[in-house]
């Protein structure tokens, strides 16, 4: 729980953290927030200021409000923003991750206050920012288009499977892909068998064990294997069906009763893992309306992967319906009293963001190359102004995904994509 003091000290801290532009540290030099800590303790200047900041932050409002803890509050900020802690990020998946994000956010704490989707209040995301375009996903794989079909033919031969492809359930098709491969099959029926098997008959499952098998499969999985099960391209219901079952939803997702979206929101701020991926899906899933791609940051990759580090979380969000690619956690509005207006705006944050259904779309097949020019990250440090519109689910907006233009690409989300816990 923030101290009332926080409030007190937020002018003083929101000075100086204007001057970070100038006077941080370069974001090339950045490390992640551990190693960050490790370099801090061993200088007694910053050692000594961080704990002083860590107590301006904590501290009671007698502490701070006098002119001279001010000053020493202002100077414990200026020294940090010198040090490598203030622009350290993290890596999803990355050994003593929570205790990265902890360190993280005990420096950014001053911007959590509201951490709402509008407004000064988004923070950015903790984690490192990514560059790759979603076609840098499948050239890793080195396989050409005119080659594939004769690799997986011979490969699903040779290991006595059957054919990709020969169903036409591109859903399917991406978990034979996941089961010819070892890690990929490993971390999926380690989910699968945790969030599938009932623990007694008033509990359908252990859900905290569901989550983190979940978080591990898309932490530690090639993208190219977890989007194909996860982002579907289908044209049928049997497809569709598969497609929302990846997560096993009647475990990870589902519940006896849906809760409020901001009471879900606010249990996801309580922990550090779940807050620092809800920062991320709002940062890098932010709608420009102005923008070609309707991402503000441009980037589909980030995106998509901001979207399935939040699987796993109480935040967990899932297919909604069976025509489109809507996406939303379990959660309701109703009965939202004078917040009607701040929930609705979470909600349609998931259900009608353009950016996260335009990053589906182009998933694989080469659109983030040919639209526009990839644009850096915009700096995590600073906060973003931008007020979210909900966009109306357009008819154009389908998950089939089209071909790819780029010859030497070949659209692997065609034929690996999405994926169940029924059969494989």
């Amino acid at each position: 729980m923030i101290s009332p003091a926080f409030y007190f000290l937020l002018p003083v801290i929101d000075a100086v953290v204007q001057t970070a532009g100038v006077n941080a540290v370069p974001a090339l030099h950045r490390v992640d927030c551990v190693k960050a800590n490790e370099l801090c303790t061993g200088d007694l200047a910053c050692s000594s200021k961080y704990r002083t900041l860590r107590q301006c932050l904590a501290g009671s409002a007698s502490m701070v409000t006098g002119p001279e803890a001010k000053n020493e509050c202002i100077s414990a900020m200026e020294v940090v923003q010198q040090s490598p802690l203030y622009n350290c990020r993290c890596k999803r998946g990355m050994k003593n991750e929570k205790r990265c994000l902890r360190i993280y956010w005990s420096i950014h704490q001053s911007f959590m206050h509201g951490f709402t989707i509008t407004g000064h209040d988004l923070v950015g995301s903790p984690y490192e920012p990514l560059n790759n375009r979603l076609s840098d996903i499948f050239r890793a794989a080195s396989i050409i288009s005119g080659k594939m079909a004769a690799y997986l033919k011979a490969l699903t031969s040779h290991l006595g499977a059957e054919p990709l492809g020969s169903k036409g359930n591109n859903c399917l098709d991406a978990a034979k892909a996941c089961n010819l491969n070892d890690n990929c099959k490993k971390f999926r029926s380690m989910y699968i068998s945790l969030c599938a098997a009932h623990v007694s008959a008033s509990e359908i499952c252990n859900r905290r064990k569901c989550h983190r098998a979940l978080r591990q499969f898309f932490d530690r999985v090639p993208a190219k294997y977890t989007y194909g099960m996860l982002f579907c391209s289908c044209r049928d219901m049997a497809c569709i069906e598969r497609r929302r079952q990846t997560i096993v939803p009647i475990c990870s997702y589902q519940d006896k009763e849906k809760p409020n979206c901001l009471s879900l929101a606010d249990m996801c701020k309580t922990n550090y893992i779940c807050r620092s991926r809800l920062a991320d899906f709002i940062t890098n899933c932010q709608p420009e309306p102005r923008s070609t791609s309707g991402c503000l940051r441009q980037n589909y990759a980030a995106c998509l992967l901001a979207y399935s580090g939040l699987i796993g979380t109480v935040i967990t969000p899932n297919y909604i319906d069976s025509t489109g690619i809507s996406v939303a956690p379990w959660c309701t509005c109703i009965g939202s009293g004078n917040q009607k207006e701040e929930c609705d705006e979470f909600h349609n944050f998931f259900k009608d963001n353009r950016c996260f259904k335009n990053a589906i779309q182009a998933f694989g097949n080469g659109t983030d190359v040919n639209v526009w020019q990839l644009i850096p990250p915009v700096p995590t440090t600073a906060s973003s102004k931008h007020i979210y519109t909900p966009q109306d689910n357009p008819e154009s907006v389908s998950n089939e995904i089209h071909s790819v233009d780029d010859d030497n690409v070949f659209p692997l989300c065609a034929n690996l994509q999405c994926d169940s816990y029924c059969e494989t």
